[in-house]
């Protein structure tokens, strides 16, 4: 691989899917052969002592919003020169990839772009469209994480740039996620341990549709008493379902643990005997599910899994085989493949084994490191 200089406005310690895929990504790479250019974060202590555990280089902008200005186009510009990296990964295509024929100028000679659900949002605007389009133009392939945003985003590109297109959805870590991860501790520590419990794990906001669980309970608790429903995550949205789970009559059944750490999720995986977040589009299509790496990360634990139907999130299950898809937003569908889980050990078991296998098969950071590679 080429010396390769990474330009992402999202990079860990700020929190995030798009930062953990493109982190996971780096860590991946030969660290000899990896430049970081990112923005700054609000902890700068936090912010130093991360980067000073990185095996590569991390320089950080100045600002807390990396955009293709003229002078963020400069500087990476002269990083690109002054660390000899004749390729460039944009750890989200749009928009820091309009910087990339001032780059090709100043020698890097691949130009790889990622695409999350934000580019799908894009491809259906006239002057956010337009801008994708030159996105496609300006470098040598732009990534996808499904066929949902295969279609979308290819819609808006020309012929040529949408045939270069090629998948790179982010993977999963099957040595940290998997069955035995220690869910058991957390459910003791719960008050769980002799319930049947459905998991989600995910930011709280209303896309996600915890709000949906929430709703699905009093048929679920009237069918299956014992239930509860463990939300894992924080986010703006949380005082709205707290008021929604007193309103709906289930707040003794929910439980909220708040912003949990990395090392811990797989453990809060592992306590659910179901994982559910059956997430929903909004905003005419603008406000959608990339991918949901949370479910393949559900499926490596061992656990069936309940998709919602928004944009790439079906592209993360195999319906029917290692969990199901259900209309986003439809507490009813929601309730009924719930219940008929909770029901159903052996059933439970197979999806979760059929997930696992799946999970070890395709979704692997190493195999999907390779092809980010062989781009580079």
């Amino acid at each position: 691989m080429d010396k390769t200089l990474i330009v992402t406005n999202d990079f860990p310690p700020r929190p995030g899917g798009i930062q953990s895929f493109v982190h996971s990504m780096a860590l991946r790479m030969d660290p000899g052969q990896v430049v970081v250019y990112t923005s700054a974060w609000k902890d700068g202590a936090e912010v130093a002592r991360f980067d000073a555990e990185q095996p590569f280089p991390v320089v950080r902008d100045r600002t807390s919003m990396l955009l293709p200005t003229r002078r963020v186009t400069r500087r990476a510009a002269d990083l690109l020169r002054e660390h000899g990296c004749s390729s460039v990964w944009f750890g989200a295509a749009a928009p820091l990839g309009l910087m990339a024929p001032a780059l090709r100028k100043a020698g890097a000679r691949r130009l790889v772009g990622t695409t999350h659900g934000h580019e799908a949002g894009w491809a259906q605007l006239p002057a956010s469209r337009s801008l994708l389009r030159r996105i496609g133009e300006g470098t040598d392939t732009l990534t996808y994480l499904g066929e949902y945003t295969r279609s979308r985003i290819a819609a808006a590109l020309t012929p040529a740039a949408a045939a270069r297109m090629v998948q790179l959805p982010p993977g999963v870590d099957e040595k940290t996620f998997h069955p035995g991860s220690g869910g058991a501790v957390v459910r003791a520590r719960l008050g769980l341990a002799d319930r049947p419990v459905v998991v989600c794990v995910s930011r709280l906001v209303p896309r996600k549709g915890q709000d949906t669980l929430i709703q699905a309970m009093p048929r679920i608790l009237h069918e299956v008493p014992d239930t509860a429903l463990l939300i894992v995550g924080g986010g703006p949205y949380r005082g709205d379902l707290e008021k929604l789970a007193e309103r709906t009559g289930v707040g003794h059944a929910v439980r909220f643990t708040g912003p949990v750490p990395w090392e811990e999720l797989p453990a809060h995986y592992g306590a659910g005997d179901v994982f559910a977040m059956p997430c929903r589009t909004r905003r005419g299509g603008l406000d959608v599910e990339g991918l949901g790496i949370v479910y393949l990360e559900a499926s490596a634990t061992g656990l069936p899994v309940i998709a919602g139907d928004s944009g790439g999130a079906p592209d993360a299950v195999l319906d029917g085989e290692t969990g199901w898809v259900v209309a986003g937003g439809s507490p009813a569908q929601c309730a009924d493949r719930v219940l008929t889980l909770l029901r159903d050990p052996e059933l439970r078991a197979r999806m979760g084994e059929r997930g696992r296998r799946w999970v070890e098969d395709a979704w692997r950071w190493d195999l999907l490191a390779q092809r980010l590679t062989s781009l580079l």
